[in-house]
């Protein structure tokens, strides 16, 4: 590592500066000022007081008041808004006469969480608007016992992350998936020059020719280093950004420690199965890289094809992200997370009961030797 300025650079300060450029990033905990655009057909006091609701709205702006709901949609197609409302004409006469009215709300769900958040703020506006009305409005003109609650009503609870704050649920996916994928890439390349340069013979020369302390002693620094950014990221999610850790912070740093040994021997399997930098890196990426979209914490994985429940399931990101949710922000018990705990160790012992010897199989074959 020493020699070769990339190997450390990889192992060190990149991984740590792509770490602060997502933290810096999602700093500010929730979307804020989110442009939409208003069409107000209705030109009433209670369209310019539900205007006035939404700008007030701390996510939302309301950048933009076309005449028309075409010439809004057009705004959308042009991504200067992220979600619609329009105020038909007659709202406020019909609110007076019947007692109620509809507002149309359209949010761009190709940008899912700019829409779904802009959606939810127009939802809350229009539902002040709404309780304000039945005083100020319905209340006055047709009497008080013309103002029924619903017969049925929703009461929302948030379980977990009540703050719904994207900064936890997006860094909480992607300092591990950073981690462990430079780690990944970092192990194909400390095991793979070995092969590459023609100098594995003499790397476990220095070990007495004993197969597994060296391969111990090579993840060893990796291991270290990136347990402590993992550690690190963790106390930044729960302590210092976050409403603190719900369950065991050691159950947490096991899960992790598992999955970076777990991607340290899936490296040394990639390396000792092709005898090839070049080709092992190729499968790292492929591998590792495609870990947070296959994890089923972004989309789940209900009714997906057999191929997606099958990759996810050989991932060790997708068991430690169970840990991870259920130590970090569920406060699961031991018992909840002793099978992904399990399925992470697995995922220690097979792949390393299978790559070790045949990586001492190549280290005897010079026609494994210096290949690119």
């Amino acid at each position: 590592m020493r020699a070769s300025p990339w190997d450390l650079a990889l192992a060190t300060w990149i991984p740590c500066l792509l770490l602060l450029i997502v933290a810096w990033m999602f700093s500010s905990g929730v979307p804020r000022e989110l442009p939409v655009a208003v069409v107000d057909l209705d030109r009433s006091t209670t369209s310019r007081e539900l205007v006035r609701h939404l700008q007030a709205s701390p996510g939302l702006t309301v950048s933009e008041q076309p005449a028309t709901l075409e010439q809004a949609f057009s705004l959308a197609r042009a991504l200067k808004v992220y979600a619609v409302v329009n105020i038909p004409a007659g709202t406020g006469r019909d609110i007076q006469r019947d007692g109620s009215a509809a507002v149309l709300s359209y949010f761009n769900a190709s940008y899912q969480v700019a829409g779904q958040a802009a959606a939810r703020d127009i939802d809350s506006a229009v539902q002040a608007v709404s309780a304000q009305l039945a005083v100020t409005e319905i209340a006055l003109t047709r009497g008080p016992a013309s103002v029924r609650a619903a017969p049925i009503a929703v009461q929302t609870g948030v379980l977990f992350n009540s703050a719904r704050s994207y900064e936890q649920f997006l860094l909480g996916l992607l300092f591990p998936a950073i981690l462990h994928l430079a780690l990944c890439v970092a192990m194909v390349g400390a095991f793979g020059r070995e092969l590459r340069d023609a100098t594995i013979q003499a790397w476990l020369h220095e070990s007495h020719d004993r197969l597994v302390p060296a391969v111990l002693g090579k993840i060893a620094p990796y291991f270290v280093l990136f347990t402590v950014y993992g550690a690190v990221s963790l106390l930044w999610l729960g302590a210092i950004r976050g409403g603190g850790l719900a369950g065991g912070f050691a159950w947490l740093m096991l899960g992790q420690a598992l999955m970076y040994l777990a991607y340290a021997v899936i490296a040394l399997l990639f390396v000792a199965v092709s005898r090839n930098m070049a080709s092992a890196l190729s499968a790292a990426g492929l591998y590792a890289g495609t870990s947070l979209a296959f994890s089923a914490a972004t989309f789940p994985l209900q009714g997906a094809s057999w191929f997606t429940r099958l990759w996810s399931a050989l991932l060790p990101f997708t068991a430690y992200l169970k840990v991870q949710a259920q130590q970090l922000d569920m406060g699961s018990s031991l018992a909840v997370s002793a099978w992904p705990l399990t399925a992470l160790l697995l995922f220690v012992l097979v792949p390393g009961i299978i790559g070790i010897p045949l990586l001492g199989r190549a280290s005897r074959d010079p026609a494994a030797w210096g290949r690119r």
